[in-house]
Parts: structure tokens; C-alpha cells; sequence
């Protein structure tokens, strides 16, 4: 797919010209930017910032080493997926209603390590969870849950303990999806899977970049090709068929599709997609991680699939108003005029989830024109917009997680900050002068733990603050 594309947007005329202005001018420059290098069946890009920091030469021989002992085999066989963490610094929330979203993955992730298997046997390990997990092929793979009409969600086998689910079904939803592509599978795999080692990665995307290195490993094994849009909708059968999740695109589109130093924007409606890559900036910018040792949601808010339920609602309701009755219950078949012409009807909730979304999709269109620009200033200041639309339009986020975004605010050199990821627990991303990423990320640590000290002793000091580079898409060496 050309870099190229019109994205097709449902806001004002003018607001579309500005941002096919930004996509003519910057965009299209990143077809001479990108080089390629294959490795067998794959491809790894690599940007003008040089070579990547992860994984290192150490972590993929020790992957590697794992896996051949495992299969018995040369480590001159093993294969390996990266599949990295993906940020999104603007389009929180959004991406299930089609709309619009600015996102680029970090240089930490997933690494799986495996061996074609030569028969329909699949034999995984992690380095998460214990255990082995045993399947093959060939074996017909049923969904974990099902979404009723009224959008609850059910699971179908309440037996599978808990660690199987936290990562063992993944394996077994890429093989489900692709037989639902109607892809061939002949042949398993021997593999070792990991992430990032003492990263708490919740809020980072972590289990789409497993969805995603599970496919590319069985694609790899099986020698099939795929697109990258075509797996953004493979793992997408994996999180909303296969176990139940009623998310977007976001996540996987991030992981597939990046390119170091570029925003990945990606229209969630038409899966239309462009790297927008930054002229030279004047400050070089690092990612920080800060994590409030949140390991599930300490708020009474209801919950991701109930927010996805509201904001359908808002559109249902809208559209009925404006004779779009019959179009599907997403905002972004809402036009910006029947928006504002019928939101009075909406109680509440539901007006501040519309809200949000409007609001966030004109931040998404404004961040991207900055970051063309290289106005990091302004770009911050979205992100610091959309992490308080977060919290008061979408309502996510609870005390610690709100707390933190308050304390990165006030460190020094921070451009912006929001929560990643659903909000509900992880932690909080920030853009950073480089120049001051190690004095932010000490404040950081500091006052969150004055604020919050036994959320904070759960967290090893060294992960406590991360300072990220970008990274590039998910890849096979």
C-alpha cells in the first residue's frame, strides 16, 4: 500500500485540507527515508536514526539457545520474531469507533524464538508464565468467549486455568485466525516466548505484540505470506472472536506497521494508513515510561467493553436523530454537524464519550501537522489534552494512575503526557527532552513513591521510569 493514501476523514472540509497538506508535504518524503534489508521471507526496515538498540545480540542468542535445546535442534535454525510495545501519544479511545490514531512502537517487546516443528505439533514455553503448552494444527480451535447482542461477553470453557489464558490461548487464537483467513497450516512450531525482562507492560499493547508474533511464527513456519494490514485483521480475530475483547485496530496496526522515527497514522474506519516522518529536529526527544504498579483496575468504573457499548450507544442515538438509521452504530459515521446538531439528546455519559471522541480526533489531526513541523512543544500539549479528556471525558483512569500523570507533568522537560493503554492501570507515557530524560525520570520516581508507597515498593527501582527510543514494525530474523 502507497505511504501515499488519502486518508478519508469525517470532519470539516477545512480541517481535511489541512491534514492532506501535512500527509503531501511530509509523507510522501518517507518512501526515499525507509531502507529495507530481507532476512529469508522477511524484512527489516531501518530508519535514518541508524541501528536498533533491541533486541540485542545477547537476548536473541539466549532465545535462540533456549529453543534449540528445547527442539533438539541447531540454534542455527531458530527464527525469531520481534514484536514490539506500541505507544499511542494521540487517538485514545477512538480506534473502535473508526476514527483516527497517531501511534509508534518502543524498544521493548515481545521476542519468540521458534523452529518449524517438520510435523503438526506445537510446543510452547514463556518466560512469564510456567508451564508447557501442548497443541497441534490441525486441531479445530474454538473461540474462549462469545459477544451476545446485548454485549456482554461469556466465556465457552471456564476449565482453562489462568496462566494457559494469559498467554497460551494466543497461540492458539493466531492459529484460529488464520484458518479463518482460510491459510493453510501444515506444520507447528518449537518456541520460547518473552517480553522485556521486568517490564510490567500493561498499557503497552503487550498482548496484541504476542497476537501479532504468534502469526508472523506460524506464517514463517508455514511459508505463507501476509500482508501487514492482512495480519492487523488476523490479530484482530484473535482479541474480539477468539477471547472476547471488543477493541480496535490500534495496537496491532502500531506493531505492523511502524517505522522508526515516523507517527503511524492510520484511519481505524478505512485501515488507510501513512508514516509522518518529523524534519530535523532542533531537540532530540526520548520516550518515558512511568508505571503505578497497577495490576488490575483499582476504580468503579465499569470497564473497557462498556465504554466501547457507550459509544456506540451515542452513535446509534445520533444517527437515529439525523435519518442515518440504518448506518452501523460507530461515531465516526457520524458527521461533525449532525454531531452538534443532536448531542443535546445524549444523557451524560454519553455526551462525554462523544465528546471525546470528536475532540480527540481534531487533536490526532493537529498532532500530526506538528509533528511534520517538528513542533514538539505543541505536539506535547495534545498529548497533555488527550490525557485530561481521558480522564474527563472518557472516564477512565483511577487515583494512582491520575496521580502520576500530574507528577510527569511538573518534571522537568516534559512535552506532554497521558495514560497508555486502556487506562484503567499500567502507567503513563510522556514525550521528554532528551536532555533531561534522567532528571525526569528521578522526579518521577520520587514523588510517586512519596505519593504512593506501596503501589511504588511493588515496582523493581531500575523499571520503576523507562526512557525509550522509537522502534520499527514487528519483523522475522
Amino acid at each position: 500500500m502507497s505511504v501515499c493514501l488519502s486518508v478519508s476523514l469525517s470532519l470539516s472540509l477545512c480541517v481535511s485540507a489541512t491534514i492532506k497538506k501535512v500527509y503531501f508535504l511530509y509523507c510522501c518524503k518517507t518512501s526515499s527515508v525507509l531502507k529495507y534489508n530481507r532476512i529469508g521471507n522477511s524484512r527489516i526496515a531501518f530508519g535514518k536514526m541508524g541501528v536498533l538498540s533491541w533486541p540485542s545480540e545477547e537476548e536473541l542468542n539466549d532465545i535462540k539457545k533456549i529453543v534449540s535445546q528445547m527442539a533438539g535442534r541447531g540454534v542455527e535454525e531458530v527464527r525469531v520474531v520481534v514484536s514490539p510495545y506500541r505507544i499511542c501519544p494521540l487517538g485514545a479511545h477512538i480506534d473502535h469507533q473508526g476514527g483516527t490514531v497517531a501511534a509508534m512502537t518502543i524498544d521493548k517487546g515481545i521476542l519468540l524464538g521458534f523452529i518449524p516443528s517438520g510435523d503438526t505439533q506445537v510446543v510452547l514455553r514463556s518466560g512469564q508464565f510456567k508451564g508447557e503448552v501442548r497443541f497441534r494444527v490441525d486441531e479445530t480451535q474454538h473461540p474462549r468467549h462469545t459477544i451476545r447482542k446485548n454485549g456482554k461477553v461469556y466465556a465457552n470453557d471456564s476449565s482453562t486455568s489462568q496462566e494457559e489464558c494469559s498467554w497460551g490461548n494466543y497461540a492458539r487464537g493466531a492459529v484460529y485466525a488464520l484458518k479463518r483467513g482460510e491459510k493453510e497450516l501444515v506444520q507447528g512450531l518449537t518456541g520460547y516466548i518473552c517480553g522485556s525482562e521486568g517490564l510490567d507492560s500493561s498499557g503497552l499493547s503487550s498482548s496484541a505484540a504476542v497476537g501479532v508474533a504468534y502469526l508472523l511464527a506460524f506464517e514463517s513456519s508455514n511459508n505463507i505470506r501476509v500482508s501487514p494490514t492482512e495480519n492487523i485483521d488476523y490479530d484482530k480475530l484473535i482479541e474480539n472472536e477468539y477471547l472476547g475483547l471488543r477493541n480496535g485496530i490500534l495496537d496491532q496496526s502500531a506493531i505492523l506497521l511502524s517505522s522508526r522515527g515516523c507517527l503511524t497514522c492510520m484511519n481505524c474506519k478505512t485501515k488507510e494508513h501513512k508514516l509522518v516522518h518529523p524534519p530535523k529536529l532542533q531537540k532530540a526527544y526520548k520516550i518515558l515510561l512511568a508505571f503505578s504498579g497497577l495490576k488490575h483496575a483499582l476504580t468503579n468504573n465499569p470497564g473497557y467493553n462498556d465504554r466501547v457499548a457507550e459509544c456506540q450507544e451515542a452513535a446509534r442515538i445520533i444517527l437515529h436523530a439525523s435519518g442515518n438509521h440504518k448506518m452501523e452504530p460507530l461515531l465516526s459515521n457520524v458527521k461533525p454537524e449532525a454531531y452538534e446538531a443532536h448531542k443535546s439528546q445524549l444523557e451524560s455519559n454519553l455526551a462525554k464519550r462523544a465528546e471525546h471522541y470528536f475532540s480527540e480526533n481534531m487533536r490526532v489531526i493537529k498532532g500530526l501537522e506538528a509533528w511534520a513541523l517538528g513542533k514538539l512543544e505543541d505536539f506535547g500539549k495534545l498529548i497533555t489534552a488527550s490525557g485530561l479528556s481521558s480522564i474527563r471525558n472518557y472516564e477512565c483512569g483511577s487515583e494512582p494512575l491520575i496521580q502520576l500523570y500530574e507528577i510527569i507533568l511538573r518534571a522537568p522537560g516534559i512535552y506532554g503526557a497521558r495514560f497508555s493503554g486502556a487506562g484503567f492501570r499500567g502507567c503513563c507515557v510522556a514525550f521528554v527532552d532528551a536532555d533531561y530524560a534522567a532528571e525526569a525520570a528521578s522526579f518521577v520516581r520520587e514523588e510517586y513513591f512519596k505519593l504512593q508507597p506501596k503501589l511504588a515498593a511493588q515496582i523493581n527501582p531500575e523499571r520503576a521510569v523507562l526512557i525509550c527510543d522509537a522502534s520499527d514494525s514487528a519483523r522475522v530474523i
